[in-house]
């Protein structure tokens, strides 16, 4: 088995067990330049939740009413989860549907860890990011 074999099988294992962490590096708005991120911004998708924790930069179509607080930060229990392994990467598709604002949550994940994550909302301005997928945590840790 080769590196590269290895790597394939460590990330279908982190995929298939629907338990990683996306660490976000850089944020790429559809208007505006992209921005390196310094601060520790994520997606963790579990079985039974979905956390999102990410900076947005963009044009909001409506203003959120009672909320101050910006970014797409959500927690979902309720979502549909899809995966997909193409010749070259996964896949991911997850809809939320207990997050007011974001439509479509789409990552692609490549062998080596590497991922893509497009966010689709109702009120905003489309957005992506480019970061690293891992394992997330074992449960009763």
């Amino acid at each position: 088995m080769s590196a590269q074999d290895t790597k394939d099988a460590d990330m279908k294992t982190i995929i298939d067990s629907q338990n990683f962490v996306f660490k976000a590096k850089t944020v790429y708005p559809q208007s505006g330049r992209s921005r390196q991120l310094t601060d520790e911004y994520d997606l963790t998708v579990t079985k039974d939740k979905v956390v999102s924790y990410l900076p947005y930069f963009g044009k909001a179509y409506s203003a959120s009413i009672g909320s101050n607080e910006g970014g797409i930060k959500f927690s979902s229990t309720e979502f549909e989860y899809r995966s997909n392994k193409t010749s070259k990467n996964w896949e991911i598709t997850i809809k939320p549907k207990d997050a007011s604002d974001v439509q479509q949550l789409f990552l692609t994940v490549f062998d080596n860890g590497h991922a893509n994550l497009r966010v689709t909302s109702t009120n905003r301005q489309a957005i992506s990011f480019d970061g690293v997928v891992m394992e997330g945590k074992k449960k009763g840790l």
